[in-house]
């Protein structure tokens, strides 16, 4: 697809709601065969869902986000990518409704999701110094992109490190669900899952190419910017999987998976940005975007911060059965959407 066979309204929407579909499908499969692969493997929920589950889930959103910035869409391309991990981390407090006898966020305390929480800040926050540091690229690639996907890399290593050192463990309650093997992670064989992974994390990130034509297309033909495109309908298309997986892992009792997903999901969401930039050869793609994008940003810290708030103190119960924090995130995600709409749309 090109500018001259750009599909019409109709069909990018027809087109965005078969992606929703077939994004939907494959991640329900997807976190099943992960949760598998974290006992067969030994890798554990944390560490799998911040590794395998948070990856292919992203694959859609880095597709589409890499194919815009190398076509000079910086709005759509970082919008995607920060509205993605807002709108995940929002994500977290529906798989919270579905667990009605206590709060996730209780049941799912871990140190893997702390030091995932807290990789997940430092990488928000490069991008955000990124944006302000002085306009400088090397062979048009800023620094904070090399700086970010060191900081991830470091962050993995300490994750995995402070893991086997086992320093800090939450509390055992009653609520609490540990990482456990579970009694169906021994039907399939090792191989056959690893081919089931690679085959649905292709097919996710084949959805994100057909999205960004279809979003191009839509926001070339309305008045809606790229940027609103990228925030209020790619990002929420493309974290479907986190959405559908996390649900799909509380209802297992794979709770830990759950929530490592999500965070886990989010800080390899921040190398979209960084991919993006290295795709983008304008110049640093950090200055090439809107004060829309950065409140994105922003906002995907605040509500980090409220989601490791809510894993430190542990509540059992809050507000309509589900955790402060949740309330917290449906209310700052709210008006991070008002706040878009009042500054992109006309």
């Amino acid at each position: 697809m090109d500018a001259l066979t750009e599909p019409g309204l109709l069909v990018s929407m027809l087109l965005v709601a078969v992606c929703a579909v077939v994004i939907c499908l494959a991640g329900v499969k997807l976190a099943t065969v992960v949760d598998q692969l974290a006992d067969r493997t030994g890798m554990g929920e944390a560490l799998a869902g911040a590794l395998l589950l948070g990856m292919a889930t992203s694959l859609a959103g880095i597709v589409l986000s890499v194919t815009a910035a190398s076509r000079g869409q910086a709005e759509l391309a970082m919008s995607n990518a920060v509205g993605g991990i807002a709108v995940q981390t929002l994500f977290l407090t529906v798989a919270d409704m579905t667990l009605r006898r206590v709060n996730l966020e209780h049941a799912a305390a871990s140190l893997g999701n702390m030091l995932q929480g807290t990789l997940l800040l430092c990488l928000l926050a490069i991008i955000m110094v990124g944006a302000f540091a002085p306009e400088y690229t090397i062979w048009s690639v800023h620094p904070a992109t090399i700086v970010l996907f060191g900081g991830y890399l470091y962050g993995l290593h300490v994750i995995r490190s402070g893991q086997a050192a086992d320093m800090w463990q939450p509390t055992q309650t009653a609520e609490t669900r540990e990482d456990r093997p579970a009694e169906d992670s021994a039907s399939h064989s090792l191989a056959s899952l690893w081919c089931w992974f690679l085959g649905l994390a292709s097919l996710l990130g084949i959805s994100g190419w057909i999205l960004h034509h279809a979003a191009t297309a839509i926001a070339s033909q309305t008045a809606i910017g790229e940027a609103a495109v990228g925030i209020l309908l790619t990002s929420i298309v493309t974290s479907l999987p986190e959405l559908v997986t996390a649900v799909a892992a509380a209802r297992r009792g794979a709770l830990t998976l759950a929530v490592g997903g999500i965070i886990g999901g989010n800080a390899f969401d921040t190398l979209f940005a960084a991919a993006s930039d290295v795709a983008y050869r304008e110049g640093s793609i950090y200055h090439a975007v809107s004060d829309s994008v950065l409140l994105w940003v922003a906002l995907s810290i605040v509500m980090t911060g409220v989601l490791l708030m809510g894993l430190i103190r542990r509540e059992k119960r809050g507000l309509g059965e589900i955790g402060f924090e949740s309330v917290s995130l449906i209310l700052i995600y709210a008006a991070g959407v008002g706040m878009v709409l009042m500054r992109d749309l006309p």
